[in-house]
């Protein structure tokens, strides 16, 4: 047990240590009920290491039958009130200690994600896992605040609106940020009562499973959250198909955000709240200098590069007007070429790690040959690196400029740190291009006119969006997209009424 105060004094050689004892401890099994068990079927598959290919450990494979299994628990707990009808605070009470426990355990779940994704460690500890802390106090606070309604009505009349638990809530998460954006599901379905069952995306299920062995010391009952690892088209789909699965909650690509539709269609019309994709426009206007372009450029690579790229809200299109375009690109050039260098990711010195695998490499090697065909030019990076990281799934940093708003790389979301510049001359044209784009999730403005900075606010289409800054905000704030970016919200307080039934409940007094 080591805190994240400690974790951030560690050396490499500590980490390396610390990750070779860890993949052969990590529990692997399926979380049901309480307890790691095998899987019915007893199917199992590899756990393969992004950084050089090897085979970290491997993990049980989740299928129908442990789907089925999992929601008949779960069903039986919900219906026992044991955490639905638990009183507001006696919930909040388990929700603080479980963040406490996350926290104490912050070094361990930190490696259990670098192993699983190759996410640079020092990003684990000193971004990531506070902000999974966060998420779970922040869910624990608003438990409390949930209320319902006395509408008016009259005199001999009581009409209320109360708000429920849904019941049984099926939870996918990706990979990208394999705690954080599990929390961000199962931490408000919990908070709102829910019994729920996460399905974490097969790369990374480690810290998933820890976390709700966790959840379980905290005081929460054993049918109130499990963990099912399995393949998408299996352990998935079974979940999202279940006649008493209530919602669904997905995060992932926009493609398979689409099937959760026609599997509720299919099934129960389980309510399903999606977020995927994005292709994030950044504008940078004709008035940008001095200090306001110096910071806005800063922002631009780290809003690009952070995360390997692996970022569904990354600022991966920049439209810069043509007034300020040869200044624009010449001060990235110079400031974003070396800012982010590939290596070991169990380096606290490093700050860009691999793609999630080889076959995520190769389809973005592809696109990168794909954009120089269609005339863009390669400011620096394109390629997979040479020499000690050849093994691993690594792209080196990527400036794509004469980029076309048409073109492939600027309308298919690369999740890579791959950035493509557009030329443009006017705010018309600016706006234009930013929302030639099937996704519509995060985008932001550069400007010193806060006039022209309200018009982009009001005419982009995008759930968030941002002024003279990007990838801000705090749990709050609601995140989630436009068009075929998702239909609902993840943080903030909206999400938690989202895990929850409205009722009206009429009173006739007379």
């Amino acid at each position: 047990m080591m805190n994240l105060a400690d974790a951030a004094k560690l050396t490499h050689a500590d980490w390396q240590e610390k990750a070779a004892n860890l993949k052969k401890t990590a529990e692997t099994r399926l979380f049901i009920g309480g307890k790691f068990v095998d899987a019915v079927e007893g199917g199992t598959f590899d756990n393969i290491c992004p950084v050089d290919g090897s085979i970290i450990n491997t993990c049980a494979a989740g299928t129908e039958a442990d789907i089925n299994k999992a929601v008949e628990i779960a069903r039986i707990s919900f219906k026992s009130g044991e955490w639905s009808r638990m009183a507001p605070r006696d919930r909040m009470n388990v929700m603080y200690t479980w963040a406490q426990l996350i926290g104490e355990n912050g070094a361990e779940l930190s490696l259990m994600d670098t192993i699983d994704m190759g996410k640079p460690i020092s990003d684990m500890v000193g971004i990531d896992m506070p902000m999974c802390i966060d998420t779970v106090q922040y869910f624990a606070e608003c438990i409390d605040k949930i209320t319902g309604t006395v509408t008016a009505t009259e005199y001999d009349v009581i009409s209320a609106v109360l708000r429920e638990p849904i019941g049984v809530v099926g939870c996918i998460s990706p990979w990208n940020y394999p705690l954080l954006m599990a929390l961000w599901k199962i931490a408000p379905s919990l908070a709102a009562g829910n019994s729920t069952i996460l399905k974490p995306a097969e790369q990374s299920p480690l810290s998933c499973y820890r976390a709700a062995e966790l959840f379980v010391e905290a005081g929460g009952p054993a049918g109130a959250l499990q963990v099912i690892n399995g393949l998408g088209e299996q352990a998935g789909q079974a979940l999202a198909r279940h006649m008493d699965v209530s919602k669904i909650s997905f995060t992932g690509s926009t493609e398979v955000g689409k099937l959760m539709h026609v599997y509720s269609g299919e099934s129960n019309m389980k309510k399903v709240s999606l977020e995927c994709g994005g292709k994030g426009p950044q504008v940078f206007c004709e008035d940008l200098e001095g200090e306001l372009m110096d910071r806005a450029v800063e922002t631009a690579i780290n809003g690009i590069f952070f995360n390997m790229g692996e970022v569904c809200s990354a600022g991966s299109r920049l439209i810069v007007h043509s007034k300020i375009y040869d200044t624009f690109v010449a001060k990235f050039i110079e400031k974003g070429k070396h800012a982010y260098v590939c290596g070991d990711p169990l380096d606290p010195e490093v700050n860009l790690g691999p793609l999630v695998d080889h076959e995520a490499q190769k389809r973005v090697l592809d696109m990168l040959e794909t954009a120089r065909n269609e005339g863009g030019q390669v400011e620096f990076g394109g390629t997979a690196p040479d020499g000690d990281l050849d093994k691993g799934a690594y792209i080196v940093p990527t400036m794509i400029t004469g980029v076309k708003s048409n073109d492939t790389i600027a309308q298919h979301e690369a999740f890579a740190p791959v950035v493509a510049v557009i030329r443009v001359d006017s705010d018309d044209e600016a706006i234009e291009v930013a929302n030639n784009s099937i996704y519509g999730l995060q985008g932001s403005v550069w400007t010193d006119n806060y006039r022209k900075a309200m018009r982009f606010v009001r005419e982009i289409e995008c759930g968030t969006f941002l002024v003279n800054s990007f990838e801000e905000g705090d749990m709050t704030q609601p995140f989630g997209g436009y068009k075929q970016s998702g239909n609902a919200k993840d943080k903030c307080f909206e999400s938690l009424l989202s895990y929850t039934n409205a009722k009206a409940a009429w009173f006739r007094l007379n």
